[in-house]
């Protein structure tokens, strides 16, 4: 397998020294606790951590440098992108993906589907520079997907928005254009909405490797976790699939490019206010909530958008210290 087909890119070359051109290239696949593996040009392979190092900043799609001899990890290389979140009581986020060309984000043509909770997943994959595309599963399920569909693509300008039956392999064809040689996609969405039916479909997996799927609860369409760990699969037309946990919860931190974008309407009306620290809510002269008057904006959207801007702020951690010693505290400490 070349490097090309595994991800390798211009953007790794420039960041081997000419100490390092005899290492391993190694492409991270999983990530336990105390252990990691990797897939490199030979095949997959068990990397070997030095002493007293962790697993904590690595996270699949990650690119390696190893030792050729018996693996062992010289360093990490700088990403492309990285798709991370914050956990409620948790100091630094939980990695999610890395290197990740495109976000399919899943979710089901049922009681599943939240546009409140898409909106977060695409300030994430905003934020992390991440080509977004909403994924609706189950769709042979109802007798109209076109619903759905309507209110998926009116979340973001420019946002591609595709309708799959996970188990088909009509599957494959929908998502060929995201799946190609070298590309990495990255499944993410509620339990139970199909993801791992889905990867299994993309990596055409033989029923003894295939991943475990499990049904929902009919009343709320809730699922069951399948999905532990996070997980690196080749595709069957030559990407890359990285399959993740089912996240129901997702807190929004330090993504204020990333909401800029989700929500450029409003972004783009800012500007007309009265006043500069205008908070869209109750001041005189606003310029978005004249156009919500006017029909021009969604009261529900500008909802949306006032409780997660207010959440970032408050999770995203702030700079204190004194200057040129300045150190990120957490606003967000006690919960």
């Amino acid at each position: 397998m070349s490097l090309t087909a595994l991800g390798w890119s211009p953007f790794f070359d420039d960041q081997i020294t000419a100490d390092e051109t005899g290492c391993l290239k190694v492409r991270v696949a999983t990530v336990h606790r105390a252990r990691m593996s990797g897939i490199s040009q030979d095949g997959p392979i068990k990397i070997r951590l030095p002493a007293r190092s962790t697993t904590a900043d690595f996270a699949v799609g990650d690119w390696i440098l190893a030792d050729p001899a018996d693996h062992t990890l010289i360093r990490r290389l700088d990403r492309q992108s990285l798709l991370e979140r914050q956990t409620v009581g948790a100091r630094d986020p939980q990695l999610i993906a890395a290197n990740v060309d495109t976000l399919l984000i899943v979710t089901s043509c049922n009681d599943d589907f939240n546009p409140a909770r898409l909106e977060r997943y695409l300030a994430v994959a905003n934020e992390a520079c991440t080509n977004p595309v909403i994924v609706l599963t189950k769709a042979d399920k109802v007798a109209d997907a076109a619903p759905y569909v309507e209110q998926a693509s009116a979340l973001q300008r420019g946002l591609e928005v595709v309708t799959v039956n996970a188990k088909s392999p009509t599957a494959v064809t929908v998502l060929e254009p995201w799946c190609g040689v070298g590309k990495t996609v990255a499944l993410v969405g509620s339990s139970g909405v199909g993801k791992s039916t889905l990867l299994n479909t993309l990596a055409d997996k033989p029923a003894d490797q295939a991943q475990l799927t499990g049904g929902i609860r009919e009343d709320d369409a809730k699922g069951r976790h399948t999905t532990t760990s996070r997980s690196l699969h080749a595709i069957a037309q030559g990407g890359w699939v990285i399959d993740t946990p089912g996240i129901r919860t997702l807190r929004v931190s330090d993504v204020s490019a990333g909401l800029d974008v989700l929500f450029a309407e409003i972004t783009e009306l800012v500007s007309g206010c009265r006043f500069r620290d205008c908070s869209h809510k109750h001041e005189p002269g606003c310029a978005v909530q004249a156009a919500v008057a006017i029909g021009q904006l969604d009261a529900d959207r500008l909802d949306r958008w006032h409780k997660l801007h207010d959440e970032n702020i408050e999770n995203t951690p702030k700079v204190s210290g004194a200057r040129g010693n300045k150190k990120p505290q957490s606003r967000n400490k006690l919960r």
